[in-house]
């Protein structure tokens, strides 16, 4: 499947879900966050929302997220596949954060059982 195609929201989605490590990590946290993809096609737009321990993704545009989170193509690539720590992207300004930023450093935990779920997809880049 493409990657940011609805399809792997749809996977990425059911990963997560039926990953109970995934939701013993986010059950204590609710947020909902935009994120913003800039690719050589123009942005990609989807949304995530933890609640109750589980994730919806979406593509498009969500109202009142709490947080959203800019890059490039390449470094949503490079995290979805491993090869970019997300910290140092942040500190390099490959990442921009707009909204709550202490609530996004709290999912730490959550973003890397999102990433283990991630690996177990079949991604086209």
């Amino acid at each position: 499947m493409r990657f940011l195609s609805q399809d792997w929201a749809d996977a990425v989605q059911a990963a997560c879900n039926d990953d109970p490590t995934f939701r013993e990590a986010a059950a204590p946290h609710t947020i909902t966050i935009q994120q913003v993809i800039a690719g050589p096609d123009g942005d990609t737009h989807y949304w995530t929302r933890l609640a109750d321990g589980r994730l919806a993704l979406g593509l498009g545009d969500i109202a009142g997220p709490d947080a959203t989170i800019r890059q490039s193509y390449e470094t949503a690539a490079g995290l979805a596949r491993r090869e970019v720590n997300a910290a140092t992207a942040f500190m390099l300004g490959k990442i921009k954060v707009e909204g709550n930023l202490g609530q996004l450093m709290a999912l730490q935990g959550v973003f890397g059982k999102l990433a283990d779920a991630m690996g177990t997809l079949d991604v086209d880049y």
